[in-house]
């Protein structure tokens, strides 16, 4: 009653040479989800004090942004996959937070990154992105392998593998998709490095800023394209 009664008055107003109300672009609560999610951003960041010990108050705080993006999807009723995505990203930068869980966060990475990849679709296909990708993560993953304990291989290699197929449907869906998935490769290259082969300057105010933009990037690509459309 009150949207055909809304849409009526429009309609009179129009007639009357009055202004019209203007329509939003997108829901109201999209704006709000997105600045929840910024202003956690600047809370971790804030928050964070390198050598603190793990604790379940800091895994809460890093783990908060990703959350506000499910609860972005979550209001737009996007794609069940995507928030899937998200919550086992969750999960893991839960686990990273323990050095002893580091398997266990690699482990729900892997299944975020197999959710995106169901996200991304096979079309295009576009295998001549396959090259590039290729070109990179072999030599990268060769230079990190002599520095990795025997129990890590297999499960690293595993992730890699996911991770590199990722970004390469990621690249082939273009736009921030595409944009998101080149950065999530670059947080984690950076964070492998640093963990694995030698300390980087800065390596976890780079590795978060750019995994957040990537996941933000990521969620937004949900709103466009036929293999991301919202329910």
């Amino acid at each position: 009653m009150s949207h055909s009664g809304g849409s009526q008055a429009n309609m009179d107003a129009g007639k009357e040479g009055l202004p019209r109300k203007p329509r939003s672009a997108q829901p109201p609560h999209v704006g709000r989800c997105l600045s929840l999610f910024f202003l956690a951003c600047a809370a971790y960041f804030i928050l964070w004090i390198p050598g603190d010990p793990p604790s379940c108050i800091g895994a809460l705080v890093k783990c908060l942004p990703i959350l506000c993006l499910v609860a972005l999807l979550w209001a737009v009723r996007a794609r069940v996959v995507l928030q899937g995505a998200l919550l086992s990203s969750a999960v893991g930068d839960a686990c990273l937070v323990w050095p002893a869980a580091f398997l266990y966060g690699v482990a729900t990475f892997t299944v975020a990154h197999l959710f995106y990849l169901w996200a991304f679709g096979l079309t295009p296909l576009q295998p001549g992105l396959l090259l590039p990708v290729v070109l990179v993560f072999v030599p990268y993953y060769g230079l990190l392998l002599p520095h990795l304990l025997p129990d890590m291989l297999l499960p690293l290699t595993a992730y890699v593998l996911v991770l590199a197929a990722m970004l390469w449907r990621g690249l082939a869906r273009g736009g921030s998709a595409g944009w998101g998935s080149l950065l999530f490769t670059l947080s984690d290259a950076l964070l492998a490095w640093d963990t694995f082969a030698q300390p980087l300057p800065y390596a976890r105010l780079a590795v978060m800023a750019t995994y957040y933009s990537a996941q933000v990037l990521i969620a937004l690509s949900g709103f466009r394209g036929p293999g991301l459309k919202t329910n």
